[in-house]
């Protein structure tokens, strides 16, 4: 993987990316290292999320920045840099997961159900309250990200993606649905169908 960076203090993140797009199709090879600097954590995190493998999300991380630098003079425009990029890397992603079927958050043979501590108190408070927020949003600390993560890996493909951008990332729906190319109301029902299934895979799940 591209080896993640410290934030250089001389870094102007706030540049516009279509600014930095611009320039690297002059060959500005700067400006591709601060658009790769600005999305390579969240890219590489949304990966983990979805291909169960550390190393897979590294391998599939840098093939997405490369495929970026290659299409960069083929970008037109019509989306944001942003929604372009995170569309190259799901859809490598879900190609590696229809591949090798090594889907999940953690590999689901490694990780046992023995839960720790407050964690399955607290997801179960969040199960039975209709207005908390879904379970994805609460996982905060580590042991909730790991019975979060493991009833993720249950879903399918299409709704372990969905609620990984929504509910992780931050997409809104539109940007989901361009990132996935698919229509808004998809977005909305495959939403909502994929955090009822994720209830059901916790609510299975839990002591």
């Amino acid at each position: 993987m591209i080896e993640k960076q410290m934030h250089s203090e001389t870094a102007d993140m706030s540049i516009d990316d279509a600014v930095l797009v611009e320039r690297c199709r002059r060959g500005d090879t700067e400006a591709m290292g601060r658009l790769i600097l600005k999305y390579q954590d969240r890219i590489y995190n949304t990966i983990l999320k979805m291909c169960a493998n550390a190393d897979d999300a590294a391998e599939l991380t840098q093939e997405t920045f490369v495929k970026v630098i290659e299409s960069i003079e083929r970008f037109a425009g019509r989306s944001s840099f942003y929604t372009w990029a995170f569309r190259i890397a799901v859809n490598l992603t879900l190609n590696h997961c229809q591949r090798s079927r090594r889907v999940g958050y953690w590999s689901l043979d490694a990780e046992s159900d023995d839960y720790e501590g407050q964690a399955p108190v607290q997801l179960k408070g969040v199960l039975s309250d209709e207005n908390s927020p879904d379970p994805a949003v609460v996982a905060q600390n580590k042991e909730l990200c790991r019975i979060v993560g493991k009833a993720l890996a249950r879903l399918d493909d299409d709704h372990r993606m969905v609620i990984v951008l929504r509910d992780v990332e931050g997409m809104n729906y539109a940007q989901i649905a361009e990132v996935l190319k698919v229509e808004l109301g998809t977005v909305k029902s495959r939403l909502s169908r994929a955090r009822g299934n994720l209830r059901e895979v916790l609510e299975r799940m839990l002591p």
